[in-house]
């Protein structure tokens, strides 16, 4: 596995249907080593703090492997990589494979896999369309979130090697299929909300689900 493209942005303001709006997910490649640190890596921030950034999100991943589909999804439009708002473009590193909680080495820094990504409208800003968000979901390339657990130097073409499989083996696509499809799979929604490094706001969310799916099967069998 390895980074194919480190990239970043400072927030900025843009006009959307009318309205000026400030984001932070125009993002380029940088050369050389940059610093990692808790919440950010170098040069990066966030514009709205409630729902993106935070240790949880300090760093966003996408895969490499999934720009061809959507260059053929969306031809003519220009994939510079960091063009979903990526701070890192990754080589094999995708949803099936990476489950919560696992951690990596990557240059001098080490990360952990928090959740995938839930896009927001700004989605839409970036690429000037209205159906982004629905396309971006539709597709279940979500790419991934990591909290960072020691900060360090981190380049383009270092290797991300993989030094803890996470707990209970729930992937990044597991999460978006029972968030999106499966909402009745109970036993993976249980076994993540037992994971460490699986954000509270997702285990809260998913122990509601969980008995939500619990009285239905009572009033059911009544």
């Amino acid at each position: 596995m390895k980074l194919v493209s480190v990239n970043v942005g400072l927030p900025r303001v843009v006009s959307w249907q009318g309205e000026s709006v400030s984001t932070g997910i125009f993002k380029d490649a940088v050369d050389g080593r940059i610093q990692l640190r808790r919440l950010n890596l170098d040069g990066d921030r966030q514009a709205d703090l409630t729902v993106h950034g935070g240790k949880d999100k300090a760093v966003y991943a996408y895969p490499f492997e999934h720009y061809p589909y959507w260059r053929s999804e969306l031809p003519g439009v220009d994939f510079p990589f960091g063009s979903f708002g990526e701070n890192f473009t990754t080589e094999g590193l995708d949803e099936s494979s990476t489950f919560i909680g696992d951690v990596f080495a990557i240059g001098s820094a080490k990360v952990v896999v928090t959740q995938p990504r839930m896009p927001c409208y700004k989605l839409g800003v970036k690429f000037n369309r209205a159906d982004m968000v629905k396309r971006f979901q539709a597709s279940h390339k979500s790419g991934l979130y990591f909290s960072v657990l020691q900060e360090g130097e981190v380049g383009a073409g270092d290797n991300i090697e993989l030094t803890q499989r996470g707990q209970n083996e729930v992937s990044i696509a597991d999460i978006n299929r029972v968030f999106f499809r499966d909402r009745n799979d109970v036993a993976t929604m249980q076994r993540a909300t037992e994971i460490d490094a699986f954000p509270l706001s997702w285990k809260l969310y998913f122990q509601e689900q969980i008995e939500k799916a619990k009285k239905y099967r009572r009033n059911s069998s009544n």
